[in-house]
Protein backbone atom coordinates (compact mmCIF):
# COMPACT_ATOMS: atom_id res chain seq x y z
CA UNK A 1 0.00 0.00 0.00
CA UNK A 2 0.89 3.39 -0.40
CA UNK A 3 0.90 4.69 3.46
CA UNK A 4 0.26 8.43 1.61
CA UNK A 5 -2.74 7.91 -0.12
CA UNK A 6 -4.91 6.49 2.58
CA UNK A 7 -7.24 8.40 5.43
CA UNK A 8 -5.19 7.84 9.06
CA UNK A 9 -7.83 5.28 10.24
CA UNK A 10 -6.69 3.10 7.13
CA UNK A 11 -3.14 3.98 8.23
CA UNK A 12 -3.39 3.14 11.93
CA UNK A 13 -5.02 -0.46 10.85
CA UNK A 14 -2.40 -1.03 8.36
CA UNK A 15 0.59 -0.61 10.98
CA UNK A 16 -1.48 -2.33 13.61
CA UNK A 17 -0.91 -5.38 11.39
CA UNK A 18 1.92 -4.78 10.06
CA UNK A 19 0.63 -4.30 6.06
CA UNK A 20 3.47 -1.63 6.48
CA UNK A 21 5.65 -0.19 8.99
CA UNK A 22 5.53 2.73 11.26
CA UNK A 23 8.73 3.72 9.82
CA UNK A 24 7.56 3.48 6.14
CA UNK A 25 4.74 5.40 6.68
CA UNK A 26 6.97 8.33 8.50
CA UNK A 27 9.58 8.06 5.49
CA UNK A 28 7.16 7.94 2.94
CA UNK A 29 5.66 10.97 4.03
CA UNK A 30 9.05 12.39 5.00
CA UNK A 31 9.40 12.31 1.25
CA UNK A 32 6.85 13.75 0.38
CA UNK A 33 7.42 16.42 2.26
CA UNK A 34 10.72 16.91 0.79
CA UNK A 35 9.31 16.55 -3.09
CA UNK A 36 6.29 19.28 -2.29
CA UNK A 37 6.96 21.29 0.18
CA UNK A 38 10.55 22.84 -0.12
CA UNK A 39 12.20 25.52 -3.17
CA UNK A 40 10.77 28.17 -4.85
CA UNK A 41 7.97 26.38 -5.93
CA UNK A 42 6.80 24.51 -3.02
CA UNK A 43 4.22 25.01 -0.93
CA UNK A 44 5.49 25.92 2.34
CA UNK A 45 2.98 24.18 4.47
CA UNK A 46 5.74 23.53 7.09
CA UNK A 47 8.14 25.63 8.93
CA UNK A 48 10.00 22.75 10.60
CA UNK A 49 10.33 19.04 10.27
CA UNK A 50 11.32 16.55 12.64
CA UNK A 51 12.71 14.07 10.67
CA UNK A 52 15.52 12.10 12.95
CA UNK A 53 12.94 12.52 15.69
CA UNK A 54 10.05 11.28 14.09
CA UNK A 55 12.02 8.22 12.33
CA UNK A 56 13.14 7.49 16.04
CA UNK A 57 9.60 7.51 17.36
CA UNK A 58 8.22 5.31 14.30
CA UNK A 59 10.74 2.70 14.30
CA UNK A 60 10.29 2.83 18.27
CA UNK A 61 6.49 1.71 17.36
CA UNK A 62 7.66 -0.92 15.21
CA UNK A 63 9.21 -2.59 17.69
CA UNK A 64 5.94 -2.21 20.16
CA UNK A 65 8.11 0.10 22.26
CA UNK A 66 5.28 2.85 21.78
CA UNK A 67 1.58 1.60 21.17
CA UNK A 68 -1.56 3.37 21.67
CA UNK A 69 -4.97 4.19 19.23
CA UNK A 70 -2.68 6.45 16.96
CA UNK A 71 0.42 4.49 17.14
CA UNK A 72 2.73 5.60 13.96
CA UNK A 73 0.20 7.74 12.70
CA UNK A 74 2.23 10.92 11.26
CA UNK A 75 0.49 13.93 12.36
CA UNK A 76 1.77 17.57 11.61
CA UNK A 77 0.78 20.32 14.52
CA UNK A 78 0.43 24.58 14.24
CA UNK A 79 3.21 26.01 15.24
CA UNK A 80 1.52 27.63 18.28
CA UNK A 81 1.30 24.48 20.16
CA UNK A 82 4.44 24.63 22.35
CA UNK A 83 7.10 21.30 22.47
CA UNK A 84 10.02 20.75 24.47
CA UNK A 85 11.59 19.98 21.24
CA UNK A 86 12.23 22.60 18.24
CA UNK A 87 10.94 25.45 17.91
CA UNK A 88 7.45 27.57 18.61
CA UNK A 89 7.42 30.75 16.79
CA UNK A 90 3.58 31.46 16.02
CA UNK A 91 5.27 32.85 12.66
CA UNK A 92 6.55 35.67 13.86
CA UNK A 93 9.69 37.20 14.61
CA UNK A 94 9.28 37.98 17.78
CA UNK A 95 9.39 34.68 18.59
CA UNK A 96 11.75 33.29 16.03
CA UNK A 97 14.27 31.87 18.11
CA UNK A 98 11.47 30.62 21.22
CA UNK A 99 11.93 26.89 22.58
CA UNK A 100 9.20 25.89 24.49
CA UNK A 101 9.79 24.67 28.24
CA UNK A 102 6.92 22.11 28.10
CA UNK A 103 4.54 20.30 25.41
CA UNK A 104 0.63 21.54 25.24
CA UNK A 105 -1.65 19.02 26.43
CA UNK A 106 -2.57 18.41 23.21
CA UNK A 107 0.09 17.61 21.85
CA UNK A 108 1.07 15.22 24.61
CA UNK A 109 -2.10 13.05 24.38
CA UNK A 110 -1.48 12.64 20.65
CA UNK A 111 1.77 11.61 21.49
CA UNK A 112 0.68 9.55 24.50
CA UNK A 113 -1.60 7.57 22.08
CA UNK A 114 1.70 6.56 19.79
CA UNK A 115 1.41 9.80 17.36
CA UNK A 116 4.67 10.77 15.34
CA UNK A 117 4.94 14.20 15.08
CA UNK A 118 6.14 15.08 11.48
CA UNK A 119 6.90 18.67 12.39
CA UNK A 120 5.36 22.46 12.95
CA UNK A 121 2.91 23.99 9.79
CA UNK A 122 2.96 27.61 8.79
CA UNK A 123 -0.10 30.13 10.27
CA UNK A 124 -0.46 33.58 10.04
CA UNK A 125 1.41 35.64 12.79
CA UNK A 126 -0.10 34.69 16.19
CA UNK A 127 -3.30 33.44 14.19
CA UNK A 128 -4.28 37.06 13.22
CA UNK A 129 -5.39 36.41 9.73
CA UNK A 130 -7.39 34.18 7.05
CA UNK A 131 -4.96 33.46 4.08
CA UNK A 132 -1.72 32.40 6.08
CA UNK A 133 -0.23 35.48 4.17
CA UNK A 134 0.69 37.12 7.43
CA UNK A 135 3.54 34.81 8.51
CA UNK A 136 6.69 36.54 9.00
CA UNK A 137 8.17 33.92 7.09
CA UNK A 138 6.47 32.28 3.93
CA UNK A 139 3.08 32.08 2.23
CA UNK A 140 2.19 28.84 2.46
CA UNK A 141 0.26 28.15 -1.14
CA UNK A 142 -2.98 26.33 -2.19
CA UNK A 143 -2.16 22.61 -3.42
CA UNK A 144 -5.25 22.56 -5.29
CA UNK A 145 -4.04 26.37 -7.13
CA UNK A 146 -0.30 27.04 -6.29
CA UNK A 147 -1.42 30.93 -7.00
CA UNK A 148 -4.25 30.75 -4.32
CA UNK A 149 -4.00 31.26 -0.73
CA UNK A 150 -5.03 27.89 1.73
CA UNK A 151 -7.23 30.16 4.11
CA UNK A 152 -6.34 30.97 7.53
CA UNK A 153 -4.81 31.20 10.23
CA UNK A 154 -3.84 27.57 9.71
CA UNK A 155 -2.94 27.22 6.67
CA UNK A 156 -0.15 25.31 6.48
CA UNK A 157 -1.82 22.47 8.86
CA UNK A 158 -4.88 22.76 6.16
CA UNK A 159 -2.25 23.04 3.04
CA UNK A 160 0.07 19.79 4.49
CA UNK A 161 -3.48 17.39 5.16
CA UNK A 162 -4.96 18.12 1.45
CA UNK A 163 -1.29 17.94 -0.26
CA UNK A 164 -0.72 14.35 1.85
CA UNK A 165 1.88 15.56 3.59
CA UNK A 166 0.54 14.13 6.84
CA UNK A 167 -1.53 11.46 7.89
CA UNK A 168 -4.00 14.34 10.01
CA UNK A 169 -2.58 17.58 11.07
CA UNK A 170 -3.99 19.71 14.11
CA UNK A 171 -4.85 23.42 14.14
CA UNK A 172 -6.48 26.50 16.20
CA UNK A 173 -9.75 28.04 15.93
CA UNK A 174 -10.39 31.33 16.79
CA UNK A 175 -12.96 33.04 14.56
CA UNK A 176 -12.77 30.22 11.53
CA UNK A 177 -9.37 29.36 11.61
CA UNK A 178 -9.98 25.42 10.92
CA UNK A 179 -13.63 25.46 9.29
CA UNK A 180 -12.49 28.43 6.67
CA UNK A 181 -8.77 26.68 5.54
CA UNK A 182 -10.70 23.48 6.07
CA UNK A 183 -12.80 24.74 2.87
CA UNK A 184 -10.72 26.23 1.01
CA UNK A 185 -8.33 22.97 0.74
CA UNK A 186 -10.90 20.45 0.38
CA UNK A 187 -10.45 18.24 3.68
CA UNK A 188 -12.36 18.17 6.78
CA UNK A 189 -11.73 20.55 9.96
CA UNK A 190 -13.35 20.65 13.26
CA UNK A 191 -13.68 23.47 15.91
CA UNK A 192 -14.91 21.38 19.01
CA UNK A 193 -17.02 23.21 21.83
CA UNK A 194 -14.97 26.42 23.54
CA UNK A 195 -13.38 24.04 26.64
CA UNK A 196 -13.58 19.98 24.98
CA UNK A 197 -9.63 20.49 24.42
CA UNK A 198 -7.51 21.63 26.57
CA UNK A 199 -5.62 24.90 26.06
CA UNK A 200 -2.74 24.53 28.16
CA UNK A 201 0.59 25.30 25.77
CA UNK A 202 -1.77 26.86 23.15
CA UNK A 203 0.03 30.17 22.95
CA UNK A 204 -2.86 32.82 22.87
CA UNK A 205 -4.79 34.97 20.45
CA UNK A 206 -8.09 35.27 21.98
CA UNK A 207 -8.42 32.89 25.26
CA UNK A 208 -11.84 32.83 25.36
CA UNK A 209 -11.94 32.09 21.55
CA UNK A 210 -8.95 30.28 20.50
CA UNK A 211 -9.84 26.11 20.53
CA UNK A 212 -7.63 23.35 19.33
CA UNK A 213 -8.97 21.00 16.44
CA UNK A 214 -8.12 18.49 13.94
CA UNK A 215 -7.91 18.64 10.02
CA UNK A 216 -8.25 15.11 8.20
CA UNK A 217 -9.42 13.59 5.40
CA UNK A 218 -13.01 11.48 6.57
CA UNK A 219 -14.84 12.43 9.64
CA UNK A 220 -14.21 8.97 11.48
CA UNK A 221 -10.53 10.07 11.06
CA UNK A 222 -11.75 13.76 12.71
CA UNK A 223 -13.74 11.38 15.30
CA UNK A 224 -10.68 9.41 16.58
CA UNK A 225 -8.21 12.60 17.06
CA UNK A 226 -11.21 13.97 19.18
CA UNK A 227 -11.18 11.18 20.98
CA UNK A 228 -7.48 11.40 22.29
CA UNK A 229 -7.36 15.01 22.51
CA UNK A 230 -10.87 15.81 24.34
CA UNK A 231 -11.24 15.65 28.10
CA UNK A 232 -10.78 17.92 31.37
CA UNK A 233 -7.35 19.15 31.75
CA UNK A 234 -6.47 20.72 35.38
CA UNK A 235 -3.55 22.93 34.09
CA UNK A 236 -5.99 25.04 31.88
CA UNK A 237 -8.31 27.11 33.60
CA UNK A 238 -10.60 27.05 30.57
CA UNK A 239 -11.07 23.47 30.52
CA UNK A 240 -14.60 21.70 30.38
CA UNK A 241 -15.02 19.24 33.29
CA UNK A 242 -16.99 16.91 31.05
CA UNK A 243 -16.77 13.36 30.29
CA UNK A 244 -16.03 12.58 26.65
CA UNK A 245 -18.70 10.73 25.14
CA UNK A 246 -17.63 7.01 24.95
CA UNK A 247 -19.38 6.83 21.37
CA UNK A 248 -17.66 9.89 19.76
CA UNK A 249 -15.58 7.69 17.05
CA UNK A 250 -19.03 6.04 16.28
CA UNK A 251 -19.88 7.81 13.28
CA UNK A 252 -21.77 5.40 11.06
CA UNK A 253 -24.20 4.65 13.62
CA UNK A 254 -27.61 6.25 12.67
CA UNK A 255 -28.06 9.67 13.97
CA UNK A 256 -31.54 9.08 14.49
CA UNK A 257 -34.34 11.45 13.29
CA UNK A 258 -32.33 14.47 11.79
CA UNK A 259 -33.80 18.19 12.26
CA UNK A 260 -31.27 20.61 9.58
CA UNK A 261 -31.50 24.02 10.52
CA UNK A 262 -31.51 26.62 7.53
CA UNK A 263 -31.23 30.16 8.70
CA UNK A 264 -31.56 32.49 6.25
CA UNK A 265 -29.13 34.85 7.61
CA UNK A 266 -26.47 32.49 5.96
CA UNK A 267 -27.61 31.92 2.47
CA UNK A 268 -26.22 35.77 1.36
CA UNK A 269 -26.69 36.97 -2.42
CA UNK A 270 -23.23 37.89 -1.92
CA UNK A 271 -22.19 34.20 -2.04
CA UNK A 272 -20.49 32.84 -4.96
CA UNK A 273 -22.38 30.52 -6.76
CA UNK A 274 -20.55 27.76 -6.60
CA UNK A 275 -20.63 28.21 -2.65
CA UNK A 276 -24.99 28.55 -3.24
CA UNK A 277 -24.88 25.40 -4.77
CA UNK A 278 -23.41 22.99 -2.68
CA UNK A 279 -25.60 24.64 -0.08
CA UNK A 280 -28.51 23.37 -1.93
CA UNK A 281 -26.96 20.43 -2.78
CA UNK A 282 -26.34 19.91 1.00
CA UNK A 283 -29.60 20.18 1.61
CA UNK A 284 -31.29 17.77 -0.91
CA UNK A 285 -28.59 15.15 0.23
CA UNK A 286 -30.56 15.37 3.64
CA UNK A 287 -33.98 15.69 2.77
CA UNK A 288 -33.10 11.93 0.70
CA UNK A 289 -32.11 10.83 4.03
CA UNK A 290 -35.82 11.60 5.42
CA UNK A 291 -34.23 14.96 7.55
CA UNK A 292 -36.20 17.49 8.52
CA UNK A 293 -35.62 20.64 7.20
CA UNK A 294 -36.13 23.41 9.64
CA UNK A 295 -36.09 27.04 9.34
CA UNK A 296 -34.47 28.83 11.98
CA UNK A 297 -33.48 32.30 12.93
CA UNK A 298 -30.39 33.64 13.86
CA UNK A 299 -31.31 37.30 13.95
CA UNK A 300 -27.96 39.02 15.45
CA UNK A 301 -25.93 37.15 12.55
CA UNK A 302 -24.91 40.73 11.09
CA UNK A 303 -22.63 41.57 14.34
CA UNK A 304 -20.75 38.84 14.37
CA UNK A 305 -17.94 40.25 12.74
CA UNK A 306 -17.65 43.71 14.54
CA UNK A 307 -18.16 42.08 17.78
CA UNK A 308 -15.27 39.54 17.21
CA UNK A 309 -13.16 42.43 15.61
CA UNK A 310 -13.79 43.75 19.01
CA UNK A 311 -13.46 40.97 21.54
CA UNK A 312 -10.62 39.22 20.01
CA UNK A 313 -8.46 42.36 18.77
CA UNK A 314 -9.02 43.48 22.80
CA UNK A 315 -7.67 40.06 24.33
CA UNK A 316 -5.25 39.68 22.08
CA UNK A 317 -3.89 43.55 23.01
CA UNK A 318 -4.24 41.96 26.66
CA UNK A 319 -2.16 38.57 25.45
CA UNK A 320 0.46 39.98 23.22
CA UNK A 321 1.58 43.17 26.03
CA UNK A 322 4.25 40.05 27.41
CA UNK A 323 6.06 40.34 24.51
CA UNK A 324 8.17 43.17 24.94
CA UNK A 325 11.60 42.09 24.06
CA UNK A 326 12.33 42.05 28.21
CA UNK A 327 10.44 39.36 29.48
CA UNK A 328 9.62 37.24 25.85
CA UNK A 329 10.56 37.21 22.36
CA UNK A 330 12.62 39.40 19.85
CA UNK A 331 15.21 42.26 21.47
CA UNK A 332 16.22 44.78 19.60
CA UNK A 333 20.25 45.73 19.46
CA UNK A 334 19.36 49.44 18.57
CA UNK A 335 17.72 50.50 21.94
CA UNK A 336 18.64 54.13 23.22
CA UNK A 337 17.06 53.85 26.34
CA UNK A 338 14.26 51.21 28.00
CA UNK A 339 11.49 52.82 26.87
CA UNK A 340 13.26 53.14 23.10
CA UNK A 341 13.49 48.71 24.06
CA UNK A 342 10.31 48.27 24.15
CA UNK A 343 8.94 50.49 20.97
CA UNK A 344 11.18 49.21 18.93
CA UNK A 345 11.66 45.11 20.01
CA UNK A 346 7.46 45.23 19.42
CA UNK A 347 8.04 47.45 16.31
CA UNK A 348 10.30 45.21 15.00
CA UNK A 349 8.92 41.55 16.30
CA UNK A 350 5.40 42.04 14.98
CA UNK A 351 3.90 42.65 11.81
CA UNK A 352 1.33 44.89 10.41
CA UNK A 353 -1.82 42.86 11.05
CA UNK A 354 -0.96 41.95 14.71
CA UNK A 355 0.21 45.77 15.63
CA UNK A 356 -2.93 46.64 13.76
CA UNK A 357 -4.87 43.99 15.83
CA UNK A 358 -3.32 45.33 18.95
CA UNK A 359 -3.86 49.18 18.43
CA UNK A 360 -7.81 48.45 17.83
CA UNK A 361 -8.04 46.03 21.19
CA UNK A 362 -5.85 48.77 23.02
CA UNK A 363 -8.15 51.19 21.87
CA UNK A 364 -11.33 49.58 22.51
CA UNK A 365 -10.26 48.47 26.30
CA UNK A 366 -8.73 52.34 26.87
CA UNK A 367 -10.51 54.86 29.05
CA UNK A 368 -13.10 56.79 28.28
CA UNK A 369 -13.89 53.59 25.35
CA UNK A 370 -14.46 49.99 27.38
CA UNK A 371 -18.18 50.69 28.14
CA UNK A 372 -18.83 52.00 24.40
CA UNK A 373 -16.83 49.41 22.93
CA UNK A 374 -15.89 46.25 24.78
CA UNK A 375 -18.83 45.82 27.12
CA UNK A 376 -20.85 46.52 24.36
CA UNK A 377 -19.37 44.00 22.86
CA UNK A 378 -19.70 41.62 25.73
CA UNK A 379 -23.84 42.01 25.74
CA UNK A 380 -23.94 41.18 21.92
CA UNK A 381 -21.96 38.61 22.19
CA UNK A 382 -24.68 37.25 24.67
CA UNK A 383 -27.38 37.95 22.11
CA UNK A 384 -25.62 35.89 19.66
CA UNK A 385 -25.35 32.63 22.00
CA UNK A 386 -29.03 32.97 22.68
CA UNK A 387 -30.00 32.92 18.97
CA UNK A 388 -28.07 29.33 18.69
CA UNK A 389 -29.40 28.70 21.92
CA UNK A 390 -33.49 28.99 20.49
CA UNK A 391 -32.43 27.72 17.06
CA UNK A 392 -31.09 24.19 18.62
CA UNK A 393 -34.04 23.95 20.78
CA UNK A 394 -35.61 23.73 16.51
CA UNK A 395 -32.77 21.36 15.39
CA UNK A 396 -30.14 19.13 15.92
CA UNK A 397 -27.79 20.78 13.47
CA UNK A 398 -27.44 23.95 11.64
CA UNK A 399 -26.52 23.95 7.60
CA UNK A 400 -24.75 26.52 5.93
CA UNK A 401 -21.70 27.92 4.04
CA UNK A 402 -18.05 27.96 5.49
CA UNK A 403 -17.06 30.56 2.93
CA UNK A 404 -18.58 32.46 0.85
CA UNK A 405 -16.47 31.80 -2.80
CA UNK A 406 -13.84 29.29 -2.86
CA UNK A 407 -9.82 30.49 -2.53
CA UNK A 408 -8.71 33.75 -3.73
CA UNK A 409 -5.11 34.64 -5.39
CA UNK A 410 -2.26 35.48 -2.99
CA UNK A 411 -2.02 39.27 -2.60
CA UNK A 412 -5.82 39.71 -4.07
CA UNK A 413 -6.87 41.14 -0.47
CA UNK A 414 -3.76 42.20 0.31
CA UNK A 415 -4.48 45.74 0.96
CA UNK A 416 -8.26 45.49 1.83
CA UNK A 417 -7.88 44.13 5.41
CA UNK A 418 -11.83 44.63 6.05
CA UNK A 419 -12.67 42.49 2.70
CA UNK A 420 -10.09 39.90 4.76
CA UNK A 421 -12.21 40.40 7.00
CA UNK A 422 -15.38 39.07 6.08
CA UNK A 423 -13.85 35.94 4.81
CA UNK A 424 -15.43 35.13 8.66
CA UNK A 425 -18.46 36.22 8.07
CA UNK A 426 -19.71 32.22 8.69
CA UNK A 427 -17.39 31.14 11.41
CA UNK A 428 -16.53 34.01 13.64
CA UNK A 429 -20.37 33.38 15.13
CA UNK A 430 -19.72 29.63 16.20
CA UNK A 431 -16.60 31.02 18.14
CA UNK A 432 -18.53 33.73 19.88
CA UNK A 433 -21.04 31.34 21.06
CA UNK A 434 -18.79 28.61 21.74
CA UNK A 435 -20.37 25.84 20.06
CA UNK A 436 -18.88 23.21 17.98
CA UNK A 437 -18.55 23.39 14.32
CA UNK A 438 -17.13 21.01 11.59
CA UNK A 439 -16.75 21.84 7.81
CA UNK A 440 -17.15 19.46 5.32
CA UNK A 441 -15.59 19.49 1.57
CA UNK A 442 -18.84 20.15 -0.04
CA UNK A 443 -17.53 19.75 -4.10
CA UNK A 444 -15.59 22.06 -6.04
CA UNK A 445 -16.06 25.13 -8.60
CA UNK A 446 -13.82 25.69 -11.44
CA UNK A 447 -12.45 28.82 -11.32
CA UNK A 448 -9.74 30.43 -13.73
CA UNK A 449 -9.41 27.03 -15.46
CA UNK A 450 -8.74 25.07 -12.06
CA UNK A 451 -10.95 23.13 -9.55
CA UNK A 452 -11.20 24.53 -6.53
CA UNK A 453 -12.56 23.23 -3.11
CA UNK A 454 -16.10 24.08 -1.62
CA UNK A 455 -16.95 23.56 2.03
CA UNK A 456 -20.22 23.44 3.99
CA UNK A 457 -20.20 23.33 7.74
CA UNK A 458 -22.55 22.06 9.91
CA UNK A 459 -22.50 24.15 13.62
CA UNK A 460 -24.03 21.86 16.58
CA UNK A 461 -25.16 22.77 20.18
CA UNK A 462 -21.96 22.74 22.69
CA UNK A 463 -20.81 19.49 24.08
CA UNK A 464 -23.11 17.43 21.81
CA UNK A 465 -19.79 16.75 19.03
CA UNK A 466 -20.81 13.19 18.44
CA UNK A 467 -24.24 13.86 17.26
CA UNK A 468 -22.37 16.53 14.86
CA UNK A 469 -20.12 13.91 13.92
CA UNK A 470 -23.04 11.31 13.12
CA UNK A 471 -24.91 13.95 11.20
CA UNK A 472 -21.90 15.05 9.02
CA UNK A 473 -20.98 11.39 8.41
CA UNK A 474 -24.37 11.34 6.56
CA UNK A 475 -23.03 13.44 4.03
CA UNK A 476 -20.00 12.48 3.62
CA UNK A 477 -21.31 9.01 2.94
CA UNK A 478 -23.40 10.07 0.60
CA UNK A 479 -21.13 11.67 -1.56
CA UNK A 480 -17.78 11.59 -3.15
CA UNK A 481 -15.96 14.86 -2.35
CA UNK A 482 -13.86 13.99 0.49
CA UNK A 483 -12.06 11.55 -2.07
CA UNK A 484 -10.47 14.36 -4.57
CA UNK A 485 -7.50 15.24 -4.07
CA UNK A 486 -5.46 17.79 -5.47
CA UNK A 487 -2.69 17.10 -8.62
CA UNK A 488 0.18 17.39 -6.27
Amino acid sequence: MNPTDTTLTELRDAIAVKAVSAAEATRAYLDRIQAHDNGDAGLHAYHEVFADRAIQRAEAVDRGEVTGPLAGVPIAIKDLLCTDYGYTTCSSKMLENFRAPYTATAVKKLEDAGAVILGKTNMDEFAMGSSTENSAFVTTRNPWDTDRVPGGSSGGSAAAMSADLCAASIGTDTGGSIRQPAALCGVVGMKPTYGRISRYGLIAFASSLDQVGPFTRTVADTALLLKVMMGHDPLDSTSANVEVPEDIDRVDEAPGNMRIGIAKEYLSDSNDPSVAAATQKAIEVYKDFGAEIVEVDLPHTEYGIPVYYIVATAEASSNLARYDGVHYGHRTDKAADLIDLYCRSRAEGFGDEVKRRIMLGTYALSSGYYDAYYNRALKVRRLIKNDFDAAFEKCDAILCPTTTAPAFKIGELADDPLAMYMNDVYTVNCNLAGNAGISLPGGTATVDGKELPVGVQLLGPSFDESRLLKIARVFEAATDHHTRRPGV
